[in-house]
């Protein structure tokens, strides 16, 4: 029993911690992120491809290595599904990359913006405050 109470503590310690957290959070934000690039990706990127391609269907092809034959189901390598999951792969990533990248360059564009100029009355104080206190210790 004991040792089932050090177990619990410990879990509970563990779970407690602030990295555990945020991986959650993560984990969460990651989830729905991932359901607005699927839906960017499938929902307008790949009409539009689609378009271009002429409709191509990718997830219908396949190399049919015996076909059917009355109730025997066809045997076939459906390597279309696998190449439309690539294609929505590559898609996905590029997504991601483009918004990962619009974001560090506005990261960027913050950081390289200079500073404003402190007040010139706070300016003034600081130097009042400098002379008092070499003043003080002068003495």
């Amino acid at each position: 029993m004991e040792k089932a109470k050090g177990f619990l503590a410990e879990f509970k310690k563990f779970i407690s911690r602030g990295n555990v957290m945020d991986m959650a959070v993560g984990i969460i934000i990651g989830g729905a992120f991932t359901a607005i690039v699927s839906s960017m990706v499938n929902d307008m990127l790949m009409p539009v491809i689609g378009k271009i391609i002429g409709g191509v269907n990718f997830t219908e092809l396949k190399f049919v290595l015996t076909p059917a034959a009355g109730d025997v189901p066809e045997v076939a390598l459906r390597y279309g599904n696998f190449l439309q999951k690539s294609i929505d792969f590559l898609l996905i990533a590029f997504v991601v990359f483009l918004l990962i990248r619009t974001l560090n360059r506005l990261q960027r564009k913050k950081e390289e913006a200079p500073a404003p100029a402190p007040d010139p009355q706070l300016v003034l104080l600081a130097e009042i405050r400098d002379l008092l206190k070499d003043e003080k210790e002068a003495k």
